[in-house]
């Protein structure tokens, strides 16, 4: 995978405090059932004050789910990618501090996606996340593309990558998947690239 501009230690130390404390979030949940877990024991579970959990996430249920942090990271480096570059490539990277990021956190991925599982309850939560990440990533291809708000275009690409990564992370983090995350999301952005042209083996 093509890497983007590394992340200065400000940004890195963020990541890092808003990682721990979903992960903290989701163990709790896992052992304890999501009634039984407050937002309290999550940030102690950290040794770090409820306000700053608040500073990353407006809800227990966020911090279980991932709020738009990510999203908003993924565009800010969308928006500095050169106006040369492909939209393909800039989508693809723009995710790679992301990706990086999931791939030093496996495991949680995995048991955030058993919780999930676990409380159906959490779905309208993470459905209403991925349309309103789906919209911010269309507003900004149509800004890149200087397209009317309303063309379908911006809207059915958004679609398009948003659907190509989930296929990637689900099949790193449900399958053990021998393939790093940033090598699964590049064979799934190369079938983006290729206008969806099917391969010419099975094995392809």
């Amino acid at each position: 995978m093509t890497t983007s501009p590394a992340l200065g230690r400000r940004d890195r130390k963020k990541l890092e405090t808003r990682a721990a404390l979903s992960a903290a979030a989701l163990r709790l949940v896992a052992a304890n059932g999501l009634e039984h877990v407050t937002v309290e024991q999550i940030s102690e579970a950290c040794d770090v004050s409820s306000r700053t959990f608040f500073n990353y996430f407006a809800s227990k249920d966020e911090a279980l789910i991932g709020g738009d942090s990510d999203i908003a990271q993924t565009l800010e480096m969308f928006r500095a990618l050169p106006a040369g570059t492909s939209l393909v490539e800039a989508l693809r990277l723009a995710f790679v501090p992301v990706i990086l990021q999931m791939e030093d956190h496996r495991e949680t991925i995995s048991l955030r996606l058993r919780v999930i599982h676990d409380n159906p309850q959490l779905l309208p939560r993470l459905l209403a996340t991925g349309v309103e990440s789906e919209m911010a990533v269309a507003a900004a291809i149509a800004d890149r593309l200087d397209l009317p708000a309303d063309h379908p275009f911006p809207a059915v690409a958004a679609a398009v990558v948003g659907a190509a990564f989930r296929v990637a992370l689900m099949r790193w983090a449900t399958e053990d998947h021998p393939a790093t995350l940033a090598t699964l999301a590049d064979e799934a952005f190369d079938v983006v690239a290729s206008g969806l042209t099917p391969p010419t083996t099975k094995d392809s």
